[in-house]
């Protein structure tokens, strides 16, 4: 039997708190916020670090089974970026992964992420693009860029300059609240 109170975060490196303690990633953040204001939804992060989008799309059926999520949050995309892969096949596993999660009886909230131009402006842009195209085509409610308050301060972000600081992921939560919060229902 499906819950009605599952939030399944579905991502990589930025949503398993890469570089910081687990309790101080946007999850947990999130998890304490839905706690504190009164929602009783359970959250499960089955983010991984350096996660792309093909072995995210093996890994969903199974996590849709298990879980019974209501919300999928879902933030990949990014490791197929910075390894250069093909935007076809970033656009394709996204693709069936809104399909998977729908089919699931899940509401999708698509997490956007946009790169540095290390292939090329070109591609940087249409990956980026990739995201509110997905989100137009399913009609998803879409978070632009998951790092849009954190990415251009350096005080807010690790030493590698792709992961937020324990001091930046409260702003990441707030980008993906006001997305996320209208989904919701209350107790």
């Amino acid at each position: 039997m499906a819950s009605d109170r599952t939030i399944l975060v579905f991502g990589d490196s930025l949503s398993a708190a890469y570089g910081i303690r687990s309790e101080q990633g946007w999850v947990a953040l999130l998890t304490q916020r839905l706690q504190s204001q009164g929602y009783g939804y359970q959250v499960v992060n089955a983010s991984v670090s350096g996660e792309t989008s093909t072995g995210g799309l093996q890994r969903l059926p199974r996590a849709l089974e298990i879980h019974h999520p209501t919300v999928v949050i879902l933030e990949l995309g990014a490791n197929d970026a910075l390894r250069g892969l093909p935007l076809t096949l970033t656009r394709d596993n996204l693709t069936k992964m809104v399909q998977l999660s729908q089919a699931a009886g899940a509401r999708v909230l698509l997490v956007g992420i946009r790169i540095p131009p290390n292939y090329g402006a070109r591609y940087a842009d249409e990956f980026a693009s990739i995201y509110p195209s997905l989100a137009k085509q399913y009609q998803l409610p879409l978070v632009p860029f998951l790092l849009d308050k954190v990415a251009l301060n350096p005080g807010l972000m690790q030493e590698d300059g792709l992961h937020p600081t324990a001091r930046g992921e409260p702003q990441v939560l707030d980008t993906v609240w006001r997305e996320l919060e209208p989904l919701l229902k209350k107790n």
